[in-house]
């Protein structure tokens, strides 16, 4: 198993073109929030957009549009209940603030039956395939599941150890053909052939909403066209190191996910010098 440093990092990332435009650095959709989690879609958006996607649509409720309006003027929007046309974006996230009633799984099933581009799954989008099973064989190949230690044994069943649960891992990410970033101390990042340990980020972190701010990233980079193992573990290495660079100015205790956020410009720099 490798144990990622910076110079790993470097070696992985593409710097932009100078003539490149908008359109070369992909369109993300993600499809996230409701009428008692926009914050979850807010930061999610914020931190896809501050990780380089080119452009960014956001599937919400029509009625939370106005909280887009004001936080994130850059998103572009699409209502869930209309009928979108999902073919002009290169990838889409799906799970953080959208809930567990039946309206939030109906939205998977659509969304299975819509998708043949790998995906970001990511909190309640978890949580619906852990108690359906079955879906999780419908995944696109290559899609990224992004559990925390609970919603792994959800998924996957209870578990006495970390390396348990990264055994576990690289069986199922092989079997399912899929990515599987286990969130944690020391995030664990395998597709059943690569496994990698991150060795960025730290006890900040744990705080609500890190993980939505995950999700963003790494969907930047898939939109950006990295092949999925690349952009889950960039996206795991740049989130961790903005989080250290955010000790320079706040505590572990008060870093919120939103200074993580404004660091990721830092992080990027950092990985580039």
């Amino acid at each position: 198993m490798t144990k990622l440093d910076i110079h790993s990092i470097q070696k992985l990332f593409k710097k932009r073109l100078p003539d490149s435009h908008k359109g070369s650095h992909g369109h993300a959709l993600l499809i996230v929030g409701n009428h008692d989690k926009m914050g979850a879609a807010i930061i999610c958006v914020k931190a896809c957009l501050r990780a380089g996607a080119g452009l960014v649509t956001v599937n919400i409720p029509k009625k939370e549009r106005l909280a887009i309006f004001a936080a994130i003027p850059e998103a572009m929007i699409e209502f869930r209940e209309d009928r979108n046309n999902r073919e002009k974006y290169n990838t889409v996230a799906i799970g953080p603030g959208i809930g567990n009633d039946e309206s939030a799984k109906n939205l998977l099933k659509l969304v299975f039956s819509s998708l043949d581009l790998p995906a970001v799954f990511d909190a309640d989008a978890l949580n619906i395939l852990a108690e359906n099973q079955e879906q999780l064989l419908k995944l696109p190949q290559k899609s990224i599941l992004t559990p925390h230690v609970k919603e792994f044994d959800r998924l996957f069943g209870k578990h006495d150890s970390e390396s348990e649960r990264r055994q576990t891992a690289k069986i199922k990410a092989k079997e399912l053909k899929l990515i599987i970033v286990l969130k944690g101390h020391n995030t664990f990042i395998s597709d059943g052939e690569t496994s990698v340990e991150n060795t960025t980020g730290n006890s900040g972190l744990a705080k609500g909403g890190s993980g939505d701010a995950l999700s963003g990233v790494i969907t930047a980079f898939l939109a950006q066209g990295y092949e999925p193992i690349n952009a889950a573990i960039l996206g795991v290495y740049i989130h961790g190191l903005a989080a250290d660079i955010t000790l320079e100015t706040q505590s572990e205790e008060s870093m919120l996910i939103s200074d993580v956020i404004e660091n990721l410009g830092n992080a990027f720099k950092k990985i580039q010098n």
